[in-house]
């Protein structure tokens, strides 16, 4: 397989990810709205990773391209990472690490030999950061985090996606919006970083 340009792994994702969560692909013009390109655009980008060997189409009716590599675990492109449950961007909530399924992403996404989670967004708390409620949080598996990063801290059994910071005797998880005040805890449990959103218009 040639390789792909970094747009055309994204519409790739896009494309697996949307074969994943409705069991049939998406339409051309839900490509384009999706990226907020031309149908023409959409339909170049399908095509080009077509040839490169990503793409099969079964005929020429509307929603019948499929991956080449149906599963994400036999394809050297695509990786499969759970979806567990939700995370607050503002009041923290219980976060129930519940198996909700997969994300399937490139593999260009994430760093080599590094785990990886998923996270519903709940709230608008880190709407300043560009982060949503409805989002999908790619989650970088870690137990510490640097200052001002946005990382996943659990306060009192509650998941929050925030940004964080140390301070003398205390941790400070800052929002990104102004109506929601800090989070000012001793006891803070981290379970990863940003590493990316994906979300679906």
């Amino acid at each position: 397989m040639r390789e792909l340009t970094e747009r055309q792994k994204q519409v790739l994702s896009f494309i697996a990810g949307y074969i994943k969560e409705h069991s049939y692909p998406p339409a051309i013009r839900e490509v384009a709205a999706h990226f907020f390109i031309s149908v023409k655009g959409a339909h170049d980008h399908i095509t080009a990773i077509r040839k490169k060997g990503h793409l099969k189409h079964a005929d020429k009716r509307p929603r019948t391209m499929g991956l080449v590599h149906v599963k994400p675990e036999e394809s050297p492109d695509m990786i499969s990472i759970p979806l567990l449950g939700s995370v607050a961007a503002g009041i923290p909530i219980l976060s129930e690490e519940n198996f909700d399924g997969n994300i399937t992403l490139h593999r260009s996404m994430v760093k080599k030999n590094k785990k990886y989670f998923a996270l519903k967004v709940k709230g608008d708390s880190m709407s300043g950061a560009g982060i949503l409620e409805g989002d999908i949080a790619i989650i970088e598996k870690l137990s510490s985090v640097r200052d001002g990063e946005i990382a996943v801290a659990v306060v009192e059994e509650a998941a929050a996606l925030k940004r964080f910071f140390r301070e003398s005797s205390r941790i400070k998880l800052q929002s990104e919006n102004p109506a929601y005040q800090p989070i000012y805890s001793s006891d803070v449990k981290i379970l990863g970083r940003l590493s990316s959103i994906i979300r679906s218009y």
